[in-house]
């Protein structure tokens, strides 16, 4: 299963981000945001990377861009791992039904039941303008979803 790619519609989404709050992608509309799939909460590489996209949160604020963290792991495992990791931005949970969302996005390893390291930039019209699937075991980093904002923008990337 590949991930949906560019100008793709994204799916809609409705999921926990805590225990008794949730959001949708209706929410969203009109709106610039950033979907960083991962595998599992507290694994290292998982862990790196959305500690690298909680330093630099501003650089997508500056582009207009929500960020929003997505594993399959509930709400309360996201709640001890946003703690741990002192992380500022929403994770939110694709626990049940297990994967939906990862699956609509084309981006869930069936044979592990953990979504795939798949990055998202969805546009205000609720299309998807990037998207890029890392090796599970390899941190993406963040110049391609940074290039992607800026290139919405007009801005020259590097």
């Amino acid at each position: 299963m590949a991930i949906l790619e560019a100008g793709t519609p994204a799916p809609p989404f409705k999921l926990h981000v805590t225990p008794d709050q949730v959001l949708s992608s209706d929410e969203l509309r009109g709106k610039r945001y950033v979907l960083a799939f991962y595998p599992a909460d507290f694994s290292p590489v998982c862990g790196d990377q959305m500690a690298l996209y909680n330093q630099i949160r501003s650089e997508f604020h500056g582009r207009k861009a929500e960020l929003f963290g997505v594993s399959v792991d509930g709400v309360w495992c996201h709640q001890a791992f946003t703690e741990a990791r002192n992380l500022h931005f929403p994770l939110l949970s694709d626990f049940e039904p297990k994967g939906d969302m990862a699956r609509a996005f084309g981006a869930y390893r069936e044979g592990e039941g953990v979504s795939e390291r798949a990055l998202f930039v969805v546009d205000e019209n609720g299309t998807i303008a990037w998207s890029y699937c890392s090796p599970i075991a390899v941190n993406p980093g963040a110049d391609g979803i940074l290039d992607a904002l800026d290139a919405m923008d007009g801005r020259k990337t590097s």
